[in-house]
């Protein structure tokens, strides 16, 4: 009886284990979506909603009836490495124009259970003239059409929308398209994660670019760590004297392992001296290990930081390193010059660096063969190494982070061990971009 009790415990832990890696990885996970895994989140949604709450103190709502199951993921700092993409054009991330009509639709969509994609429209056309602060939005122009179906898609793949009858991309061609949804209102007001609400942000409009970076700090403050909360923002000075020790541990217990569970790297040098004090003490050092175990993550710890690994590549949003986009192979590649470069590199090395590539690898990255291509192919290669904390910028240059060291580049275009030469003229870059990481971990999952 006891090695069954002891076989069901196991279970348990492991099946905890994965669920807590697929909501990481997917803080809204659905039913169409994943039957597999919102089944697992369903079964195991008590043990899920405590480690959550204690270990990052996010919220964990499920809802077996409805099909989905929310994480509600709060930052204190902004994060713009995770944007909202679009469906079409290369997964391209929203611009400005995009999140105002996915705002103004969403506001739109609330008193909507049954709606058509013409009529919806007309409601975001009077919404947008009625607010002096908006730009209108005109259906007429293609550009905009464009604009608001990657809205539209974007809350299909939420399945905030469903689609009835029709298809939204018919409205990329005519703004007389027929297209029929179901509305989720109810999945729809829990996509937002932030504790406070906007409307409760009492700032005149005119005064919202000056204070967005108040603003982005008043939405995601918590009261559970004390303070005054003063028209959405928080007095400083009486936070201090408020919070008690109690609350200042919790807040430093939270802000370290939301990082450590949602950044690809968490450096010491990116901890404040009251973070770094306390996940180097001995009651945060038991507490950082026993949640990772509990994650089925494997902790790797350095004396410049600490790193997840995820041995099923479940917790796994972004992969690196990773050939499915132009971008990110000249990313892999771009580390050899930054890693052999203590402080870094300029624009200017960086758009040399590229040129080189483009030259070696004639007949690859084709849309980057112009006069800008090379320095267009830095930026990006240097926004996913960014992205996915392998670089930084300092003083005008990029610096590569401790983590980029992790990977070196091996060639695969010669089976000859004895071959020390670069790379043929012509050779596939991703013949040439293969990787080994230190310490026999596995690449695919490596960060996070």
């Amino acid at each position: 009886m006891s090695t069954l009790a002891n076989q069901l415990a196991t279970a348990e832990r492991e099946e905890v284990a994965r669920a807590i890696r697929l909501l990481l990885a997917r803080p809204l996970l659905t039913e169409g979506a994943d039957p597999a895994g919102f089944e697992l989140v369903r079964r195991r949604r008590e043990p899920l909603t405590r480690w959550f709450d204690y270990t990052c103190g996010w919220s964990l709502a499920v809802e077996p009836r409805r099909g989905y199951a929310r994480l509600a993921k709060v930052r204190a700092d902004p994060d713009g490495s995770r944007p909202a993409r679009r469906s079409r054009s290369g997964r391209a991330p929203f611009d400005r124009r995009r999140y105002v009509l996915l705002c103004v639709t969403a506001a739109e969509l609330l008193s909507m259970p049954m709606t058509t994609i013409g009529m919806l429209a007309d409601r975001v056309v009077q919404a947008t003239a009625a607010d002096r602060a908006l730009p209108a939005f005109d259906p007429v122009h293609r550009p905009e059409r464009m604009a608001f179906v990657d809205v539209l898609k974007l809350l299909e793949s939420y399945e905030v929308l469903r689609v009835v009858d029709g298809t939204t991309e018919a409205y990329v061609a005519s703004a007389e398209a027929k297209v029929l949804y179901r509305v989720d209102t109810t999945l729809l007001m829990r996509l937002p994660a932030a504790p406070v609400g906007a409307s409760r942000l009492a700032v005149p409009p005119d005064e919202v670019p000056a204070r967005f970076a108040e603003l982005l700090t008043g939405l995601v403050r918590e009261r559970r760590y004390g303070g005054a909360v003063v028209d959405g923002t928080a007095d400083e000075t009486h936070r201090e004297t408020a919070a008690s020790d109690a609350q200042r541990n919790l807040k430093l217990r939270h802000s370290v392992l939301r990082r450590l569970f949602d950044d690809p790297v968490l450096y010491r040098s990116d901890l404040t001296e009251d973070e770094l004090a306390y996940v180097t003490s001995l009651t945060g050092r038991q507490i950082l290990r026993r949640s990772v175990e509990q994650a089925g993550f494997v902790l790797e710890e350095r004396a410049e930081g600490f790193l997840l690994v995820d041995p099923d590549a479940l917790a796994t949003d972004v992969r690196f390193p990773d050939d499915t986009s132009t971008a990110r192979v000249a990313a892999l590649l771009l580390l050899e010059p930054l890693c052999a470069a203590p402080v870094g590199l300029l624009p200017e090395q960086l758009v040399e660096a590229g040129a080189d590539l483009l030259r070696r690898f004639p007949r690859w990255a084709k849309a980057y063969q112009s006069e800008d291509g090379a320095a267009r192919l830095a930026d990006d290669a240097v926004r996913v190494l960014r992205d996915v904390g392998l670089v930084h910028r300092t003083g005008g240059r990029v610096v590569a982070c401790p983590a980029a060291y992790r990977y070196r580049l091996t060639e695969r275009a010669s089976t000859d061990p004895e071959n020390k030469r670069g790379p043929e003229r012509g050779t596939s870059p991703r013949e040439t971009a293969g990787t080994s990481v230190s310490g026999g971990v596995a690449v695919e999952g490596d960060e996070q």
